[in-house]
C-alpha cells in the first residue's frame, strides 16, 4: 500500500529537482584539469597518496564515477572547448607537437567564447596545449580575457623552458615570474579571484601542468612518501602539490563569499601513464595512450554548494564534450552555432539522477585504432583495415577490467557496434600529426611570439 505514494513522492522530488536545475542561477565556474594524474590516486579512491583538498571537494559535490576523456592531452582538452570529439577537426592522433603547423582549427567556437559571449569574464591559468602556431590560436584569442601559463606540455617546472624556449606567458605576452609552476598557477587563479569583475560572473579555467614529467617539486613535498621508490615518490608530491593549490582556489573562493555562487569541475586530462610502475588506474586496464578504459576513464567530480547533494555518486557515462553544452546552458548563453555538438547536457544526469543522455561514446578514432562504447557495450579496434586488424568486445558492466574477450560470442553484437563505429571512422576529418621532432628543429628563445 506505500509503494504507490513513495512513488509519487520521488517522482515529485526527482521532478522539483530537474526544475530547480532548470531554473539555477549562472554560477562561477571553475575547471581545474589535471595532468596524467591516475585514476585511483587520490585518497578518496584509496590511495596512500593524500588528497585532503580534493577530496573535501569531491565529498561536497558528485562524483563522477564513468567519466570519459581522450587517452592523451590535446584532444581531450580540445574536446572541452568544443563540445565536439577531435575526430571531427583533425586532433584526435596525439598531442600538439611544439614544431606542429597547426592548433585547435580557428573555425571551432570555444567553451571560452560562449561563456564570454554569455557575459562572463574568462580566463585560463596553467596549459594551453592547443596550438601557438600564430597569435590567432593563443587564449585571448579565442576567448579568454586573461591568460596566464604556458602553450606546451612536459613544461620545465622550474625554469619555465621547453627544449630551451621559455614558455611562460601573462596575457600571451613573455613573463618572468621565478618559482615552481604549480604554485604560480595557484597564486595567480587567487589573484584573479579577488581581482575579478564583480560585476560579472566567472569562468577560470585552470589546466595545471601537474603531474605530467618531467617529475619535479620541491623536496618538502616527497617527504611524507620515502618509502616509495624514487619515481613514484616525486610524482606523489606532486600530486601533492596540486592538492595543495586547489586547496589555495578553494579558500579564495570561500574567503571572497563566492562559494553559494561557484561550481567546481575537476577532472584528469587521461589516464595516467605507466600504471603499475609510475601511476595507479585501479582496476581499469591500461593508461595515458591507450583506448582501455584506464587511459580514458579517469577521476571526476562536480560540486556546487546547494545545487549538487554532497556526498552524489553518478556511475553513468559522460564524456568531457558534455561540459561544453551543459555550462553554456546553465550560463544561459546560446548554443547556436555552426558546428554541430557532439556533447550532451548531463546537468540533469548529476543533479537528478537521471540516465546518461548518450546512446554512444567515442572513446577516439584514428586510421590505425578506434573505441566507442554503446552501453555496456565497448568495442575496441586495432589495426584498423589491416591483414593483423584486432577487434575487441567487452561488457563493461560484468569484465570492468577489460579481460574477457566477447568478439567471437556475441557476434550480433559485435556487428551493431562495428556498423557504427565503421560509419564515425568514414566520417571522420583527416588526421593532422606534426611527426618526428624535425632534424632542423630549434625552438625559439620565446614560444609563442608572433610570426
Amino acid at each position: 500500500m506505500l509503494a504507490r505514494p513513495f512513488a509519487v513522492v520521488l517522482l515529485l522530488l526527482i521532478g522539483a529537482n530537474v526544475a530547480f536545475a532548470a531554473d539555477a542561477p549562472r554560477p562561477n565556474i571553475i575547471f581545474l584539469l589535471a595532468d596524467d594524474l591516475g585514476g585511483a590516486d587520490v585518497s578518496w579512491r584509496g590511495s596512500p597518496i593524500k588528497t585532503p583538498q580534493l577530496d573535501a571537494l569531491a565529498n561536497s559535490g558528485a562524483k563522477l564515477e564513468q567519466f570519459y576523456v581522450q587517452p592523451v592531452c590535446s584532444p581531450t582538452r580540445s574536446a572541452l572547448m568544443t563540445g565536439r570529439y577531435p575526430i571531427r577537426y583533425g586532433l584526435q592522433v596525439g598531442v600538439i607537437r611544439p614544431w606542429a603547423d597547426y592548433g585547435m582549427p580557428l573555425e571551432e567556437r570555444t567553451l571560452a567564447e560562449a561563456l564570454h559571449d554569455a557575459g562572463y569574464e574568462t580566463a585560463i591559468v596553467g596549459k594551453w596545449h592547443l596550438g601557438h602556431l600564430s597569435r590567432d590560436y593563443l587564449p585571448t584569442e579565442r576567448g579568454f580575457d586573461h591568460q596566464y601559463g604556458h602553450y606546451n606540455g612536459a613544461l620545465d617546472y622550474f625554469t619555465h623552458d621547453r627544449d630551451g624556449g621559455h614558455d611562460w606567458h601573462k596575457d600571451d605576452q613573455v613573463n618572468r615570474d621565478e618559482g615552481y609552476a604549480t604554485h604560480l598557477i595557484a597564486k595567480e587563479a587567487v589573484r584573479l579571484i579577488q581581482d575579478r569583475d564583480k560585476k560579472k560572473p566567472l569562468f577560470l579555467y585552470v589546466p595545471f601542468n601537474a603531474v605530467h614529467s618531467p617529475l619535479q617539486v620541491p623536496d618538502s613535498y616527497t617527504e611524507p612518501y620515502g618509502d616509495m621508490k624514487q619515481r613514484r615518490k616525486a610524482y606523489a608530491g606532486m600530486v601533492a602539490a596540486l592538492d595543495e593549490a586547489v586547496g589555495q582556489i578553494v579558500d579564495e573562493v570561500k574567503r571572497q563569499g563566492m562559494l553559494d555562487d561557484t561550481l567546481f569541475i575537476f577532472s584528469s586530462d587521461n589516464g595516467g601513464p605507466e600504471p603499475g610502475k609510475l601511476t595507479d588506474n585501479g582496476a581499469l586496464r591500461g593508461g595515458k595512450h591507450e583506448l582501455y578504459e584506464g587511459g580514458v576513464r579517469v577521476c571526476a567530480f562536480a560540486s556546487w554548494k546547494g545545487k549538487i547533494a554532497p556526498g552524489t555518486v553518478v556511475d553513468q557515462p559522460m564524456h568531457i564534450v558534455d561540459w561544453y553544452p551543459t555550462l553554456i546552458e546553465l550560463a544561459g548563453g546560446s548554443l547556436e552555432q555552426a558546428k554541430p555538438l557532439d556533447g550532451k547536457n548531463i546537468w540533469p544526469t548529476i543533479t537528478a539522477g537521471e540516465p546518461s543522455p548518450h546512446d554512444l561514446i567515442v572513446c577516439n578514432i584514428t586510421p590505425t585504432e578506434g573505441a566507442i562504447r554503446v552501453g555496456d557495450w565497448k568495442l575496441v579496434v586495432h589495426n584498423i583495415g589491416k591483414p593483423k586488424e584486432k577487434v575487441e568486445l567487452f561488457n563493461l558492466s560484468q569484465d570492468l577490467g577489460e579481460q574477457k574477450n566477447l568478439a567471437k560470442t556475441n557476434v550480433k553484437k559485435l556487428e551493431q557496434l562495428r556498423a557504427k563505429f565503421d560509419q564515425l571512422a568514414a566520417a571522420a576529418a583527416p588526421a593532422k600529426n606534426a611527426g618526428p621532432q624535425p632534424k632542423d628543429y630549434q625552438a625559439p628563445a620565446i614560444w609563442g611570439e608572433a610570426k
